[in-house]
Formats: C-alpha cells, sequence, structure tokens
C-alpha cells in the first residue's frame, strides 16, 4: 500500500529524531484514553485502512516515530473518556514519553514523503507473533502510557504487525455490521491481548468502525450503490 506521509527531522541536543504523520490528517478517526481502564479506537473504513498502514510501517520502521495527531477530528457521537493523540515507536532504541511535548514543538514544517508497505510480509510476522501466543512475556507485547494529551504505544515489529492486520481487519469488517448504516459504531477487533497483563484492573483497547455523516453516502457491502430503496407506494 502507498501511504501518503509528511516527514520530520527534529534534533533535541546532538539527537536527531524521524517523525512521520499521516497526510492528510485521519479526520474521521478519534481514540480515547486507555489508562483509566478502557480505550476506543474508533473511525471510518478510510481511517481505520490508513491506521493499518502506519503500524505497518512502524513494524519495519525501527528508528522511525508515527505520530498520528486525533485529538482535533471531528467528534463522535459516542466517544467515551479523554481524546488523544497517538504515537507508535519502538522500544529500543525508544522514545521517552516525557521528551514528547519538546520534540513535537520542533516539528516545525516538514516534508511530503510517500512510503510503501508490504502486507505479505506484515502478515507473515504476525502470523509468527500469533503463534507463540502461549510463550509472550512484556517484551513480546506493546507497552501504552499516555502523557502530554498522548498514548504512547511502545513495542516492536511482530507485535506492531499484528496489531496492523487487526486494523485491516476492522476496516473491512466495520462496514458489515449490522448498526453500520444507521451511522452507530460498530465493535469489531481489540488490540487488548497485545498489551500487557495488569494486576488488578485491565487495560483494554477496543476497535470499532463507524461511518462518518451523512449516511446516505454509506452502503453496506453487498448492497449496489445505485439501488433504490422502495419507497411507500412501491409495490
Amino acid at each position: 500500500m502507498r501511504l501518503s506521509v509528511t516527514e520530520f527531522t527534529p534534533r533535541i541536543g546532538p539527537r536527531a529524531y524521524r517523525v512521520v504523520q499521516p497526510r492528510p490528517p485521519l479526520r474521521h478517526t478519534t481514540l480515547s484514553d486507555p489508562i483509566e481502564g478502557w480505550g476506543y479506537l474508533v473511525g471510518d473504513h478510510d481511517g481505520l485502512a490508513r491506521l493499518a498502514a502506519l503500524f505497518s510501517f512502524a513494524a519495519f520502521s525501527r528508528h522511525t516515530v508515527v505520530y498520528v495527531p486525533l485529538r482535533r477530528s471531528i467528534p463522535r457521537a459516542y466517544a467515551p473518556g479523554v481524546p488523544v493523540d497517538l504515537v507508535l515507536a519502538h522500544r529500543s532504541p525508544g522514545l521517552r514519553a516525557s521528551a514528547w511535548p519538546e520534540l513535537r514543538r520542533r516539528l516545525g514544517e516538514g516534508t511530503p514523503l510517500t512510503v510503501r508497505t508490504n502486507e505479505e510480509r506484515t502478515a507473515a510476522h504476525a502470523a509468527a507473533w500469533e503463534a507463540r501466543w502461549d510463550r509472550l512475556d512484556a517484551r513480546d507485547r506493546i507497552r501504552p502510557a499516555v502523557h502530554a494529551g498522548t498514548l504512547f504505544l511502545l513495542g516492536a515489529r511482530d507485535t506492531f504487525a499484528s496489531a496492523a492486520t487487526q486494523l485491516e481487519a476492522a476496516a473491512g469488517f466495520g462496514p458489515r455490521g449490522k448498526r453500520a448504516a444507521e451511522g452507530q459504531d460498530v465493535l469489531v477487533a481489540s488490540l487488548t491481548p497485545h498489551l500487557p497483563p495488569s494486576r488488578g484492573r485491565h487495560v483494554e483497547l477496543d476497535i470499532g468502525f463507524q461511518a462518518y455523516p451523512p449516511y446516505t453516502h454509506f452502503r453496506r457491502p453487498g448492497r449496489s450503490a445505485s439501488r433504490r430503496c422502495p419507497t411507500a407506494a412501491s409495490p
């Protein structure tokens, strides 16, 4: 998949970073803070599909920080919790959440760029992660952290690849939900299995699909876009 991004190369002290941001923004996708126990990532087909590509890109871009601004997205009718942005980064070499506000301020203008993702390679590494499910430890999970209005998901190649396939499935199956044509959100997938198990209150992060208004433009898969709905006078 070809993915349009903006590339930034900010520097803090002696260290330079590479940050990419989707272009244009994901206007119809929102994310709520999961640290209070439950987070919800909900978007339309375009938003979820591009997020899947961004997770795939992050999986194989160890030295790149993927920044997805979501706080200014169009608000959803149902959006529990506090809205946050999203950052994807590998744990090694890693990005300290406390350094993010200064790094974000230094992003500047940026350079338009097109990157490619490899769906077959992503699926292969996702399968490798899922095959060792019963042997996973904390290093094989995505560690969440929230700071400065941003959810940081710090992980590794196979974990991000598996998360990408979950988002891809949400983009594909979400429009088939019975409530999708009414504009309601449809719970489709979850990233909870990718997060580390916690003692006491468990942190959950679910994925939902929701078409954006007006809903007259939306057709569930299998229904012709040119098919006219019968009226009361129709035989």
